[in-house]
């Protein structure tokens, strides 16, 4: 065999062997591909983040807070059972109104909306600089508002696309927020909405000691009450007014997760509604004492907020921290003490909160 032969036949070889190491890597790969999936590449842990405000799983978004009528005639609410938090404020006449604030989720519509009240400026100050929803307020009142820290959008700043009518209420309670129109427009125009933030309470998905079992709590204001009935099956407090079911418009049966019952000193102010009731105005700034319902169970505690621009910390008697339980919190700001009915016998005794760890 001459030369010229040897080196082509050597060179066939090794050609062949090249052939060979590809197609096993090529079966390896696939056989590889085959057990681990389409998509093999180590996944990426998870992060689950929380709203600051409700510890609801989800983000912080941009803070809108609604007023919203309390009223029998103003039920069943739009949108009340999507809001992180809801502040009970006591009115005119003894009556109460809601401002709700949303953040992890603005429903599109919201209502029915209401006027403004002086309590208002003070509650919303410590979540800086966010969107107000209102119908409108006493003339004294307006400059008052636009002057706050808040992104003023009262109705009789914007237009009835924004402010609609349903056209299945009456006045004065047939005013809806189309809330994803009006959060749609302030991001065109990049205005400037302060995301939710820690508040100053905190959460824990286990309740603390030192609880007292209740079955359920009555809150009382001049012209209005409220009964809060601990749910096992929902695990929250559900809500009836004046003894009725108090529902939101979708069906769903209205009721926190944690109850806070904020005692605060309700003085007259120097406001008044057109037939002369005067407006009282709720003292949010400061220290005192309340109340935390979660899972079951009454907890004596202190609220405290320093300035206007603090957060509200919770504790408890000893001064050992008073966790609220995540998702929507309800805060009834009142001066008369709530009354608690205790549980049966049989519900005390298989009943006990499990020690925050």
């Amino acid at each position: 065999m001459n030369l010229k032969m040897m080196r082509y036949r050597k060179s066939k070889i090794v050609g062949v062997t090249i052939v060979a190491t590809v197609l096993l890597l090529s079966s390896c790969q696939s056989a590889k591909k085959a057990f681990d999936g389409p998509n093999s590449p180590t996944p990426a842990k998870t992060i689950i983040t929380y709203n600051s405000l409700s510890g609801r799983v989800g983000t912080d978004g941009p803070v809108l807070v609604v007023k919203i009528d309390d009223t029998y005639q103003a039920h069943p609410q739009i949108g009340l059972d999507e809001a992180d938090v809801v502040y009970i404020e006591q009115v005119e006449g003894g009556l109460t109104r809601l401002a709700a604030v949303f953040s992890s989720i603005i429903p599109d519509q919201i209502g029915p909306v209401r006027s403004a009240r002086i309590s208002d400026i003070d509650i919303l100050a410590q979540y800086g600089h966010v969107a107000f929803a209102y119908s409108g307020a006493q003339s004294k009142l307006l400059p008052v508002i636009h002057a706050a820290n808040v992104q003023d959008l009262g109705a009789q700043r914007e237009s009835s696309t924004i402010y609609v009518r349903d056209e299945t209420r009456y006045a004065p309670v047939n005013l809806v927020l189309r809330a994803d129109l009006l959060m749609d427009r302030l991001k065109e125009e990049s205005v400037p909405i302060d995301v939710s933030k820690n508040m100053g309470w905190n959460f824990a998905l286990a309740a603390p000691l030192g609880g007292n079992p209740i079955n359920s709590v009555q809150l009382k204001w001049p012209a209005n009450s409220y009964t809060a009935t601990w749910s096992s099956t929902q695990s929250r407090w559900l809500l009836s007014q004046n003894g009725k079911a108090d529902l939101a418009a979708d069906g769903k049966q209205l009721g926190p997760t944690t109850l806070a019952i904020q005692m605060v000193s309700i003085t007259p102010s120097i406001y008044h509604d057109k037939f002369g009731g005067v407006t009282p105005f709720s003292a949010t700034i400061g220290q005192g004492d309340g109340f935390i319902l979660r899972d079951g169970f009454s907890y004596p505690g202190k609220w405290s907020r320093p300035s206007a621009t603090s957060g509200t910390t919770w504790s408890q008697i000893d001064g050992s921290p008073l966790p609220f339980a995540p998702g929507q919190i309800w805060v009834a700001l009142t001066n008369t003490a709530p009354v608690f009915a205790l549980p049966t016998p049989a519900a005390t005794t298989s009943a006990s909160p499990t020690p925050t760890k």
